[in-house]
């Protein structure tokens, strides 16, 4: 699935207009689709009271096209406006002329009627920003926000249904204000924004739907950031043609391992194993080779010179040498800071041809920043894994400014470095030199915890090293890593997991994706989600956009017929 920015999605829009389609007709084909998101969110609409907040914008638009749709199928609707519009709005004026019940905030001292509303509302519509998310959260906004927030803690909270993005969240960053509210569903409309699968924001957006609006498909696409799903990773995993042999699935040397960190050149070697690669050698400091066996039959070994338990400063020329044979390197798992003269020149070249890439974790990214211009010297097809600490000393960027804005931070360093980057966390970018960028769906507290970006690391190079293109091996590993982690949570739940249990998971994701089981369909039918009411006549309402008349008809207390 394509995520876009802001931009992107104007630009899609402009091509809209371009081809004949307007952005009236956008707008109606928008409030359609969300006012038929709420039919299926709530099984009937008769007589179902719904309120709709709406801002000034093409959001708020979009919620009272929606709010029409829902009068005319039987619901009960309240509009609450953000700012007053004319009583002549092509969007309002239907409405007014249903009597449809409308408020605005500046006619509201105290936001009395807002409380009004949430008491007796079922579901509530944010249609108040959408994409306009950037603005400040301030003045009547910010009080009609406070208000949706203590009114979804109360027991028997009425249900969120936002439009495009809950109001607050930044569509290109996932940065939320304090005061945005986490929605039960978000209709994304034509295409899923950036803002509700990064930060605060993939928190916030609940189940996200997108929604077709009309825009022609003759329209170009922007590029945009591709969100990974079993159908994208499916395309991508390897054949296992059944005249293979171990050489036709590729050879990884994995430069791993100290007396300090023995678990990592297991777990790492363990997941390219568990991926597909058809041998594995673990280049290692000669003590710690008894220690990993151990956990590790499968794995070969070539056994390193070391140096208070670390490789020795002078290994480069024995890993290049054995290298002649290999398909991948891997490097930096559990090396250790010891180890940190050895694998800059082991990872900096003079560099074996043959080669398909490099995948650099943990402590072999730690020892770049002091090789100065050290991604001028990188293999071509590196791979570069870093969590946020580690990109924070590859780049000279604090934590904070990286997480506020990790898809651009990604992109940006993959160019200048000429390199893939997988910047680990919940939600992992994958970006490629080229400008293309993977979006990983998962967000697993279970997954944090020492060892897993081990198990990563090695799954990306057992993929690399069965031909996949660098960039697609990163993120088909980022995805299997994620789905066994979402299998281990399922039973183990989000704490207790140990980086070893990713490992048996990790054929069995891949298994999932080419040997998929059949779906059940539910009973009645895939769309039997019941229906609404035919119309709505002589709802009590408003003589006009902003009085306090006409409430009754959603059973407000104290409220009156038409003046």
């Amino acid at each position: 699935m394509k995520l876009l920015t802001t931009g992107e999605m104007r630009a899609l829009e402009a091509g809209a207009a371009a081809a004949g389609v307007s952005t009236t007709a956008l707008m109606e084909n928008a409030g359609l689709a969300i006012a038929q998101e709420v039919w299926m969110t709530l099984g009937t609409l008769e007589d179902r009271r719904i309120l709709v907040l709406a801002g000034p914008g093409n959001n708020g638009g979009d919620g009272l096209v929606a709010a029409r749709h829902l009068v005319e199928w039987g619901a009960q609707v309240g509009i609450y406006l953000l700012r007053p519009r004319e009583a002549d709005d092509p969007l309002m004026a239907p409405l007014l002329e249903q009597q449809v019940p409308v408020v605005a905030a500046t006619d509201d001292p105290g936001y009395e009627t807002l409380d009004q509303f949430f008491t007796v509302g079922e579901l509530v519509i944010d249609a108040l920003l959408g994409t306009g998310g950037s603005r400040p959260v301030e003045g009547d906004l910010a009080a009609v926000l406070e208000r949706l927030g203590a009114m979804r803690e109360r027991p028997g909270r009425p249900r969120l249904i936002s439009v495009d993005l809950p109001t607050g969240v930044n569509p290109d960053t996932g940065r939320a204000d304090p005061l945005a509210v986490a929605a039960d569903l978000t209709v994304a409309l034509g295409e899923a924004k950036v803002g509700l699968y990064v930060g605060a924001g993939s928190a916030l957006a609940g189940r996200v739907q997108v929604v077709e609006i009309g825009i022609p498909i003759s329209v170009p696409r922007p590029a945009g950031i591709d969100l990974l799903d079993r159908s994208w990773a499916k395309k991508q995993t390897p054949k296992r043609p059944v005249d293979a042999n171990k050489g036709t699935f590729g050879k990884v040397l994995a430069v791993c391992g100290s007396r300090q960190y023995p678990g990592a050149p297991s777990l790492a070697a363990a997941a390219a194993y568990r991926t597909g690669a058809g041998i594995v050698t673990l280049a290692l400091p000669e003590s710690v080779q008894s220690m990993v066996a151990s956990r590790l039959a499968e794995a070969t070994y070539l056994l390193l010179p070391e140096q208070n338990g670390s490789l020795a400063p002078d290994v480069a020329p024995l890993v290049r040498n054995a290298l002649k044979g290999y398909d991948v390197l891997l490097a930096g798992c559990g090396l250790g800071a010891g180890a940190f003269e050895a694998v800059r020149a082991i990872v900096l070249g003079p560099h074996v041809e043959g080669l398909r890439g490099a995948v650099i974790d943990a402590d072999g990214l730690n020892a770049l920043p002091a090789a100065g211009q050290w991604w001028e010297r990188l293999l071509p097809g590196t791979v570069l894994t870093p969590h946020p600490g580690e990109m924070s000393r590859l780049t000279g960027m604090s934590i904070a400014a990286i997480q506020a804005d990790r898809l651009e931070v990604a992109r940006r360093f993959a160019a200048q470095w000429s390199a893939t980057v997988v910047l680990k966390g919940a939600n992992t970018v994958i970006a490629a030199p080229d400008g293309r960028t993977w979006l990983s769906p998962f967000a697993n507290p279970a997954l944090a915890t020492g060892g897993t970006g081990d198990v990563l690391a090695g799954a990306i190079a057992g993929l690399l090293a069965q031909g996949i293109e660098t960039p697609v091996a990163a993120a088909l590993g980022v995805f299997l890593h994620g789905m066994a982690g979402e299998a281990v949570r399922a039973e183990l739940g989000p704490a207790g997991l140990l980086a070893s249990d990713l490992l048996l998971e990790l054929p069995r994701a891949i298994k999932a994706l080419v040997e998929p089981a059949p779906v059940a369909l539910p009973a009645g039918g895939l769309f039997d989600r019941g229906g609404g009411g035919a119309g709505l006549a002589g709802l009590a309402g408003l003589g006009g956009a902003t009085g306090l008349g006409g409430l009754a008809g959603l059973g407000l207390p104290g409220a009156g017929g038409p003046a």
